[in-house]
């Protein structure tokens, strides 16, 4: 028996959420005096994951699994899973992994809980406390199949580092190529941090009044390092791609600081970033809706508040 993570990667790079995963599931080996098992596919750096407490590492390579598609994921993770006789198997909540993991479930025959907050409340039963109602509200779920799958919501757990010696083994295999599905091409967003591996999101809206006024957004985004997103309104209108269109109909947002210039707040947009932790508005409207969920306030003219923070963020980091 073993716990099992899936470390999902990008371009042959790992994400932080994945990172997120191993350590989650090192923490449930402990608790549960199980082995720790990491699958990775197509990634250029496994032995970086020695530094997050594995006890064996699969390097899968296969070229078929270079573009996402669900069919063909979730029968290369089932097929370890089942050779690895794994109980518990662990993702992240990614976009990928909400297409792919009831896939997976039918096939392990397995128990599902998503976006689960915290390490679980019992190992038996499995109780996990989960988001729900776009994150108004936590559940107690318990999980009662033999083989369970947990995804673990982005910045919940934290990253943790422990340092192991895991058994590295490459599988080269041409195995999972589904032919019902086909990509025939992939556009990406290039030289920018993605929105849902940011711990800091610098959001704008209509108040910004036109995307010539977007590099306030941008320049404070670039003093954070941080992700830059939208609302939805402004990506309908062109001013930004709709890749950055944040919110219950555009992409969660599940970052340690959301910053919102120039939003008013509707529902749909509140929903997709009710998991940050931090959320910060600034707006000339006092009576915006942003402001009743808001952690920190500003009222004002984004054009005034905006640069005059910047300054004062680099002139804090220069020191």
């Amino acid at each position: 028996m073993a716990i099992l993570v899936y470390a999902e990667s990008q371009n042959g790079k790992f994400k932080k959420s994945s990172y997120e995963a191993v350590s989650y599931g090192r923490a449930l080996a402990d608790e549960s005096n199980q082995n720790l098992v990491v699958i990775s596919i197509n990634s250029e750096e496994p032995k970086v994951l020695a530094n997050y407490g594995p006890d064996k590492v699969l390097s899968i390579k296969d070229a078929s699994l270079i573009n996402f598609t669900a069919q063909n994921f979730a029968n290369a993770i089932s097929e370890y899973a089942k050779k690895e006789e794994a109980s518990i198997l662990v993702l992240s909540s990614t976009a990928d992994s909400k297409y792919f993991v009831p896939l997976l479930a039918v096939k392990l025959d397995a128990g599902l809980a998503s976006n689960v907050v915290s390490s679980p409340i019992s190992i038996s039963p499995l109780v996990v406390k989960r988001s729900c109602f776009t994150n108004k509200a936590f559940n107690n779920t318990t999980l009662k199949g033999s083989t369970n799958i947990i995804c673990v919501l982005s910045n919940s757990f934290g990253v943790h580092e422990k340092q192991s010696q895991p058994e590295i083994i490459e599988v080269n295999t041409s195995a999972y190529n589904d032919n019902k599905v086909k990509v025939k091409s992939v556009d990406k967003v290039i030289g920018t941090v993605s929105i849902a591996d940011a711990d800091i999101v610098v959001s704008g809206g209509r108040g910004l009044k036109g995307p010539e006024n977007w590099h306030l957004i941008e320049g404070l985004a670039s003093t954070l390092g941080a992700a830059t997103a939208c609302s939805k309104p402004v990506s309908d209108m062109g001013w930004r791609p709709h890749t950055e269109h944040v919110g219950q109909t555009g992409k969660p947002v599940a970052s340690n600081l959301y910053i919102a210039i120039g939003i008013s707040g509707a529902i749909q947009h509140l929903a997709g970033i009710n998991a940050s932790k931090v959320k910060v508005v600034i707006n000339n409207d006092s009576e915006a809706p942003f402001f009743k969920v808001a952690d920190y306030g500003i009222i004002g003219d984004a054009f005034d508040v905006v640069p005059k923070l910047t300054e004062k963020l680099k002139a804090f980091k220069s020191q």
